[in-house]
């Protein structure tokens, strides 16, 4: 049985994530608001936009979205800053997307483009154990040789 992704639309033309295809892992989200993306170094600063998309998530138990950029947009240097963003169980705020551009040319967000996808993926905690020691203390880059 697939799991429920609950989804609340915040703004009367929020789009509700969709498949592309049946058989797809990704679900594409589209933005809400107009935006233009300048380079990532705009007059030397380094720019990072926030996308609304209009949506809030309830995410099922033991489950977290991951949030990836689109490869279409990617290959234009369209890309999602903290790429896997992780949002987590317990978040309710609106999603909103981080992207950058890795271009050299502004690039422009109308409302209703797709601007990311969203997995939803199975979450595995970890029980902490803290050791005293290891076997492997040192090494790391290149330590097992070629």
């Amino acid at each position: 049985m697939k799991p429920k992704l609950r989804v609340h639309l915040l703004y009367p033309y929020a789009i509700a994530p969709v498949y592309a295809h049946e058989d797809d892992s990704g679900m594409d989200v589209f933005s809400t608001h107009d935006v233009r993306l300048h380079p990532l170094f705009y007059d030397r600063v380094p720019v990072v936009q926030k996308i609304h998309t209009g949506l809030s998530l309830e995410i099922p138990p033991y489950h977290e979205i991951q949030v990836r950029s689109k490869s279409g947009l990617a290959s234009k240097g369209i890309v999602v800053t903290n790429s896997p963003a992780t949002i987590d169980e317990g978040y309710r705020g609106e999603l909103i997307i981080l992207l950058h551009n890795i271009g050299i040319e502004p690039y422009d967000i109308k409302t209703g483009d797709k601007v990311a996808q969203i997995v939803l993926a199975p979450v595995t905690q970890a029980e902490i154990v803290v050791m005293d020691d290891t076997q492997r203390v040192t090494g790391g880059f290149g330590s097992t040789g070629k």
